[in-house]
């Protein structure tokens, strides 16, 4: 079980931004921005790279909860991050989507 897991089933406190049924939103611990809320599917996928045909409508509940969060939070501009694996940040295997906002971000993110 993740941490996300935990998170979800109330095990873990979080500050908690949005809640439907399939997504829930928290701010991170450990911010790398002003802004740095985490988006999560209940549905404990590994990875973007694990979702299948039946996950479409969820991943597309993800992108609509994110940018529904963004406007809540009064953001303009803000970036969208999905880590898939190991090797390019990806440390908690659920997936997740990270809304950053608040500064200035180079590219390629380095």
């Amino acid at each position: 079980m993740t941490i996300f897991q935990k998170i979800i089933d109330r095990e873990i406190p979080a500050d908690f931004v949005y809640e439907d049924d399939d997504v829930c939103a928290f701010r991170d611990i450990a911010p790398q921005a002003p802004t740095h809320i985490l988006v999560i599917p209940k549905k404990p996928l590994t990875k973007i790279a694990d979702m299948g045909e039946q996950d479409v409508t969820l991943i597309g509940k993800l992108m609509l909860a994110a940018t529904h969060i963004a406007r809540e939070q009064g953001l303009e501009d803000y970036r969208l991050v999905i880590n898939n694996g190991e090797k390019v940040g990806q440390t908690v295997f659920h997936l997740h989507l990270h809304i950053l906002a608040g500064r200035r971000f180079g590219w390629p993110p380095g």
